[in-house]
């Protein structure tokens, strides 16, 4: 089973991919900062230093008049060694 689901692609997130080499991905619920340290080794090819996990909670949206829940999240940002990029377009 795959830990990472998906980059984060936001504003925020390519800023700081630009200047402080941290990257974000949105990861498994079960998933633990190992696993992902590992799994980033192995898709990318690069090693991380660090890694920090966020955890969003739910939150109410409305949607053309009518009440939703976006779901809860967990995000990992991933720092990298200096030098080392991840090509995620």
């Amino acid at each position: 089973m795959t830990t990472i689901l998906r980059p984060r692609i936001t504003e925020k997130a390519g800023i700081m991919s630009e200047t402080q080499n941290v990257y974000t991905f949105e990861v498994a619920k079960n998933s633990t900062k190992d696993t992902i340290a590992k799994e980033i080794k192995t898709l990318y090819k690069v090693t991380p230093t660090k890694v920090r996990i966020v955890n969003l909670p739910a939150r109410k949206v409305f949607v053309r008049g009518n009440k939703g829940v976006q779901s809860a999240i967990k995000k990992a940002l991933v720092y990298l060694k200096k030098g080392d990029k991840i090509n995620l377009a």
